[in-house]
């Protein structure tokens, strides 16, 4: 049986999260995002990857609704080895941030040679939910 502590670390040591915002018209709206979590903290932020506009999406919806949930998982043909755990939290948007660059930089070795330009996100995660096969 998984425990709060044990998916924590899977949370944590995942590389890539799905973050999960509504649309100030009601909608839901998902993408894949890095991300760095240290406690109930958590940080992403708005990389140099191409992007359509530098106006996304998600940076508007957190500004209407800043509750939000980061979603990560492990599929395994195997399905007795499948998981997920999701951590709810309370959003909010930063133009830069040192604590936030140093902990994305901390776990992605490309934000050390190509430091995200931002804006970032910080979560304070209030809640966790996870499932586990075994």
């Amino acid at each position: 049986m998984v425990d709060e502590d044990e998916a924590r670390r899977r949370f944590g040591v995942s590389r890539l999260a799905r973050l999960a915002t509504v649309t100030p018209q009601g909608r839901p709206h998902l993408v894949p995002v890095t991300f760095a979590a240290s406690g109930d903290t958590l940080w992403t932020a708005v990389d140099g990857k191409p992007k359509s506009s530098t106006r996304l999406q998600r940076l508007a919806n957190v500004g209407h609704e800043p509750r939000v949930s980061l979603l990560v998982d492990h599929y395994e043909d195997d399905w007795d080895r499948l998981w997920w755990v999701r951590a709810d939290g309370t959003a909010r948007v930063h133009e830069t941030t040192a604590t936030g660059l140093e902990a994305l930089s901390a776990k992605y070795e490309q934000y050390r040679a190509q430091p995200p330009p931002g804006p970032f996100i910080e979560v304070n995660l209030t809640g966790w939910r996870w499932w586990s096969a075994n």
